[in-house]
């Protein structure tokens, strides 16, 4: 008898709205499709984790972004961690725990290209969607291989509680940086300096926040890992330094916004490029997947050993990954978040 494949899949492209990640429920359908037999080296995953992050609204369209967005009617793309439960391929045997972009599914089938083996003996599975996943790998390589090595200086983490801020502002101090951690709520700031280790956390929703950002910003920015782009690039823009280093990953602040903002920063940017010799870089990352290995290899001793902190938020219910993904722009989540089948 077939197996029945709940899918959630994209219905329909989100009308952009004043609200951050601003889109509609009615956007998502979950429909129902029967997996098809296996060919030879093909292998049958059953998902039982999946990462929701900030780009599942990119992958919708109607986002300033150029990456390519999920077609009307397909299964949404995402991270997964899943069992091999059939397999025709004799490297993965059934009963295998495996991590890929197998997407917002019950089921995918696979030829194993992609798929990474997990032993969750070594560190819980969930990990492999976060701190030792693709948000980590995020961070790992803003941290790390994006910006050239310092002696000191100061690095500025936004997003800073979040799954890849996380892990950036850990990774910033073993490189031996002073971190400057910004996040939202005095619940979030608590977290990033009482347990992450950040040198200072400043919290953007304060009133103060104006004041203690050129507090914490008079030695000058040397690197920023940024994820929020919007009114946040543009109150750090004035305190870069000479030679500084700006590692863009996301604009979450833009998504959704019904209208482009009307003050002209352009020529400010454009002297700090020219008269502070400011770098940007952008980090797509699809095209440092080469480096898992190395990554992997440094951090997963550290995680297991409980160096390196990190937390995690569980939704429960295959279905709920919809209503769901609103958390990550609302505030709502501390850590990955992970919806649990």
């Amino acid at each position: 008898m077939p197996i029945a494949n709940r899918q959630i899949v994209l219905a329909s492209r989100p009308v952009g709205g004043a609200t951050i990640g601003d889109f509609d429920q009615d956007d998502f359908t979950l429909v129902q499709r029967d997996v098809a037999p296996l060919k030879e080296g093909e292998l049958l995953v059953r998902n039982i984790l999946f990462s929701v992050d900030p780009f599942h609204r990119t992958l919708m369209g109607n986002t300033p972004s150029e990456a390519a967005v999920v077609e009307i009617g397909d299964v949404i793309r995402g991270a997964t961690v899943g069992i091999v439960e059939e397999s025709n391929n004799p490297q993965f045997e059934v009963g295998t725990h495996v991590n890929g972009w197998l997407g917002w599914q019950e089921y995918a089938v696979s030829t194993g290209m992609g798929l990474r083996k997990l032993d969750p003996a070594i560190v819980p599975l969930s990990t492999a969607l976060g701190v030792l996943g693709h948000t980590g790998l995020t961070a790992w390589i803003g941290t790390s291989k994006l910006v050239t090595p310092g002696e000191g200086g100061t690095f500025v983490i936004t997003n800073a509680a979040g799954s890849v801020g996380s892990l950036a502002i850990q990774i910033a101090k073993l490189r031996g940086y002073r971190v400057v951690g910004i996040a939202g709520g005095p619940g979030k700031v608590a977290y990033v300096d009482d347990e992450l280790g950040a040198d200072i956390a400043l919290d953007y929703q304060s009133a103060a926040f104006p004041q203690h950002l050129a507090e914490a910003m008079e030695p000058g920015i040397d690197r920023l890992l940024d994820s929020v782009g919007d009114y946040m690039f543009e109150a750090l823009m004035p305190f870069f330094n000479k030679n500084a280093q700006a590692i863009i990953i996301g604009q979450i602040a833009a998504f959704g916004d019904a209208e482009r903002r009307s003050e002209d920063r352009l020529p400010e940017l454009l002297n700090l490029i020219q008269y502070r010799d400011v770098a940007l870089k952008g980090l797509q990352l699809p095209d440092y997947f080469h480096t898992y290995p190395e990554f992997v290899e440094e951090m997963t001793p550290l995680v297991a050993n409980g160096s390196i902190k990190y937390r995690e938020q569980f939704v429960e219910g295959f279905e709920q990954l919809p209503s769901s993904l609103p958390i990550l722009f609302q505030g709502g989540n501390l850590g990955k978040l992970i919806v649990r089948a």
